[in-house]
């Protein structure tokens, strides 16, 4: 017991809600039940009506040691399972196997059993840890309902590729339980150090910038933002005090950090730079336009017969003027390519002085604009690391785990 301690530290203490649902990867559910105990975890389980089908709750109450849940009450004696209590009680729910099914109903907030009522109640971390076939997983359905999920903040433990139970191979298998408890112990290490970083100033850049054509039309991108925010949130949440310069976006600005809303890649440029004069680094997430017309029309442009040209001029360049005077500050790029990924990346780590640079191509499936997970390459002078698909939330821990690193040295 105590080598699994040792392995999963942060679990220590931790009070665990396991969902479980009607999948053939329920029988998982008691390996990692026994892991979670193992790390010194509280580990309470409810369990759909169908999951009740692929294991019992007497083995789920004999590995986690608590009595299991399934219904809203006890018929016997007409005791209530409060979904309120349950979820004010637990650090996290893990729902593990999670099936399309509830999936889907997570995202609808439909309340049709004890499990998802628990989870509409809860103030915890959620994860959740996908399990089902592969067209199921790969359908449109499916891949829509994560990304809401993963967007409102659901932790998601990606499936991995495999033989299933159908017989086929492919993407859909749950992750193994080994896999689900390290990442749990990753989560609550993270949340357990979110004050390493006080006392220290950022500035992050996100967004899309606008380049007025005229008073009704202009120039921008496909940047929602949802990238450079989580970075900005996790600094926060780390302790840093954080100037967020942000450009177009819909999202509401993260607790704990001072947003300076902009507009064009000029207003941008001066926003940042002001803010950086008494920064120890900055984040430069935004997409900022390379090109702005060289003229904006006080009037409506009219349509004409032929063609128009548009003048376009250079703008300034944000990240290299923070690299030019950034001594011994954090400067951190990133670049979104479409060729020669790595070959461009190297190239803007070294003209523009920065300490590592984010990589993501929209070659990649899952990566880019307005999604809610993201693909990258940390590039930095001593090579290059390359993480998995995972939401922009979890990319942003990692990007600011290296940013830790980088402070510590210094």
């Amino acid at each position: 017991m105590e080598s699994g301690r040792a392995a999963h530290p942060s679990l220590e203490g931790r009070r665990i809600l396991l969902g479980i649902t009607g999948s053939i990867a329920a029988y998982k559910a008691a390996v990692l039940c026994r892991l979670l105990k193992t790390a010194g975890a509280d580990v309470r389980v409810v369990m759909t009506p169908l999951a009740k089908q692929f294991i019992t709750p007497l083995t789920m109450a004999t590995l986690s040691k608590n009595p299991i849940l399934v219904e809203f009450f006890d018929p016997e004696n007409g005791a209530w399972n409060s979904h309120v209590s349950l979820g004010e009680w637990a650090d996290c729910l893990l729902i593990a196997p999670a099936t399309a099914n509830t999936l889907a109903k997570m995202r609808g907030g439909v309340a049709d059993n004890l499990l998802l009522t628990t989870y509409l109640s809860a103030r915890c971390p959620v994860v959740v840890a996908p399990a089902m076939d592969l067209d199921m997983y790969a359908h449109a359905a499916t891949q829509e309902n994560l990304r809401t999920l993963a967007d409102r903040g659901v932790k998601i433990v990606e499936p991995a590729a495999g033989e299933l139970a159908s017989g086929l191979v492919g993407k859909g298998r749950m992750a193994e339980p080994e896999e689900i408890t390290a990442y749990l112990d990753s989560l609550f290490a993270r949340r357990e150090k979110k004050k390493t970083l006080q006392g220290k100033r950022f500035v992050v850049t996100a967004g899309a910038t606008i380049e007025p054509i005229d008073p009704v039309r202009y120039i921008t991108n496909h940047s929602s933002g949802k990238m450079g925010y989580a970075i900005a949130e996790e600094l926060a949440r780390r302790g840093a005090e954080v100037v967020l310069v942000s450009g177009r976006t819909s999202l509401p600005a993260p607790a704990g950090v001072e947003r300076r809303d902009v507009l064009s890649a000029d207003e941008m440029f001066d926003a940042t730079t002001a803010a950086f004069d008494r920064a120890d680094g900055a984040v430069m997430c935004a997409a900022v336009a390379d090109y702005t017309p060289a003229e904006v029309s006080a009037t409506k442009l009219k349509k004409g017969d032929g063609d128009l040209t548009l003048a376009l001029r250079r703008t300034r360049d944000i990240a290299a003027s923070l690299g030019a005077c950034k001594g011994n500050r954090i400067l951190v790029g990133f670049a979104l390519e479409t060729d020669h990924e790595a070959a461009n990346a190297q190239a803007k780590l070294s003209k523009k002085n920065f300490d590592f640079v984010v990589l993501n191509s929209l070659r990649d499936a899952g990566a880019g604009f307005r999604g809610d997970t993201n693909k990258v390459t940390f590039i930095d002078r001593s090579g290059s690391e390359e993480l998995p698909l995972m939401t922009k939330h979890d990319v942003a821990a990692r990007i600011v785990d290296k940013i830790e690193s980088l402070a510590a040295e210094r």
